[in-house]
């Protein structure tokens, strides 16, 4: 009961209510302190290993230094930069965050800074620390974009919290085999600690065979769908599914998991595509060691003191001086051409195989990526991946999108049988194609349609989606290969992705458009991946 009451004092802190807040906050405070006068002696010192008093402390500290960098209340962050100060003043050796902000590619002064956001992020922030008890750095860097990203969080929470077929502790554990699929420790760990919060059992977190044989049956097309969707057949969805002999999944319940899947599996694309550093109060995000270069104030704590070099730095570079307006002549001879003259139904055919058949060839990095054993055990197959079939002289089949799309056929069956998520994941994914501040890099009033339908379709393309009426020989003229080498992997084996990647193309535009640009990629490869599981499902269905 004293550990409900503490728990709810904790989430007491996410109330829009300043009174109920400094209510919370002061039964915290007291809390705190009451076990740090119970460690005698007080020193600073490493907490002796195996002591659970000390080791509950651990936790707490790390929770108030989270609170005091990311608690979109400015009451509450002062409140807990103060107590940590207290704690240190007795002796208490605490927590410093790892790392220099959300994300490993982005300096952190160019991120939106919690305490210093308008009236409608801060709103936004609000609610998702509300329903979260967490305001995380994927949020932090998407807050380049507000707008989209209040879309993401409305969706993600209806998901993950809001009444549906699949019970909490479920959804979670498909979260975790979601983004393990991809080696995504961030997400993995994050969710690990979401599914206990929820009542998850402890056991199933011991592997993928531990867990019950209903989720161990969404194994197989968690796994096709993460590399090789365009493999998945309706008698995947019948035979292991939903008519196996025992633990069987309803249509609801189905719909549900292929889309926490196809999120998650395109989240921990963004994840890799930006950098996102782990969170304050994860493994990796923390330590209790001193600084090893100078002496580091608690101060610090609330104020931020990384060091990162400014991406504008590499303007400097002689030959990216004319890489923007070359790309915006490209964009208006297109433009002319398309004004002059229409390519033929067959030569736009040609076009898109030959273009599909160059995706292939886009060479990622070869490095392998070994997944450690924490992040395997919540998947099978670990050396099953995305591979270029080209050099089996295999090919990827083509997807028309005139026999089978999102608007006309995926959306109405998402919505039928999940209600409202349909409008949602719709919301989301238009959201993303249409976001538009009309700039580029320093250029204003700019147009930028035609290179938004050109990253989209290309990631298409590489999934075998073709959409009739677009010309594919524009992708060419609009991307060039590193950028092309950055989307590849990005998509298809993001935990491949390097900051080297993330720099190389696009160098004279500013960090927020690199942000669109990962949000692009990854609704754009959640709707590929979701319109052949729809397809399936459908198929089955007549």
């Amino acid at each position: 009961m004293q550990h409900q009451e503490s728990l709810g004092r904790w989430d007491g802190l996410g109330s829009r209510d300043a009174s109920s807040r400094a209510e919370a906050m002061e039964f915290i405070c007291q809390e705190v302190m009451r076990k740090v006068e119970a460690i005698e002696p007080i020193k600073a010192a490493t907490p002796a290993p195996g002591s659970s008093s000390n080791s509950d402390l651990n936790d707490i500290l790390v929770h108030l230094l989270m609170l005091s960098r990311r608690c979109p209340f400015e009451d509450v962050r002062g409140r807990c930069t103060q107590l940590l100060r207290d704690i240190q003043d007795l002796g208490i050796r605490i927590p410093r965050p790892l790392g220099s902000g959300p994300s490993r590619f982005i300096p952190e002064k160019e991120i939106l800074q919690v305490s210093k956001v308008d009236a409608s992020t801060q709103a936004i922030f609000e609610d998702a620390f509300a329903a979260l008890h967490r305001l995380d750095n994927i949020s932090l860097v998407m807050s380049f974009h507000p707008q989209y990203l209040g879309s993401f969080l409305r969706t993600q929470h209806y998901l993950l919290q809001m009444d549906g077929p699949l019970p909490l502790h479920y959804r979670h554990y498909i979260c975790i085999m979601a983004a393990a699929r991809h080696q995504c420790s961030y997400l993995v760990n994050l969710h690990v600690n979401d599914f206990l919060h929820v009542g998850g059992n402890t056991k199933w977190l011991n592997g993928l065979n531990e867990a019950p044989q209903k989720l161990q049956q969404l194994g197989e097309i968690n796994k096709i769908l993460a590399h090789r969707p365009w493999l998945l057949t309706k008698e995947h969805i019948e035979q292991r599914l939903l008519k196996a002999e025992e633990h069987s999944w309803s249509l609801a319940e189905l719909i549900h998991a292929l889309v926490l899947l196809t999120h998650y599996h395109s989240l921990s694309s963004f994840t890799f595509g930006c950098g996102i550093m782990p969170e304050i109060n994860c493994d990796g995000g923390h330590t209790f060691r001193p600084p090893s270069v100078s002496q580091y104030c608690v101060c610090d704590i609330a104020n931020g003191n990384g060091h990162a070099n400014h991406h504008n730095d590499l303007l400097g570079n002689q030959e990216m001086c004319g890489e923007v307006e070359e790309l915006m002549e490209r964009m208006k001879q297109l433009q002319e051409c398309r004004d002059d003259e229409e390519a033929s139904q067959e030569e736009m055919a040609t076009r898109f195989e030959r273009e599909k058949t160059e995706s292939m060839l886009v060479v990622t990095e070869d490095e392998e990526c070994v997944p450690s054993r924490d992040i395997s055990r919540h998947f099978e197959d670990t050396s099953y991946g995305y591979q270029d079939f080209s050099r089996r002289g295999e090919q990827v089949p083509t997807f028309r999108a005139q026999d089978y799309s999102w608007e006309d056929h995926g959306f109405s069956l998402v919505n039928r049988l999940y209600p409202d998520v349909g409008q949602m994941l719709d919301e989301k994914f238009q959201m993303a194609y249409n976001l538009t501040y009309n700039t580029m890099a320093t250029h204003k009033d700019v147009d930028t349609s035609m290179l938004r339908r050109a990253i989209w379709n290309y990631i298409h393309c590489m999934f075998g989606i073709r959409y009739d009426d677009y010309d594919y020989g524009e992708i060419n003229q609009l991307l060039d290969r590193s950028f092309k080498i950055y989307i590849k992997t990005m998509v298809c084996s993001p935990e491949k992705t390097t900051k080297r990647m993330y720099e190389s193309f696009w160098r004279q535009f500013q960090h927020s458009e690199k942000v669109h640009v990962n949000l692009l990629l990854m609704e754009a490869r959640m709707q590929a991946e979701l319109l052949y599981a729809l397809r399936a499902i459908t198929r089955y269905m007549t």
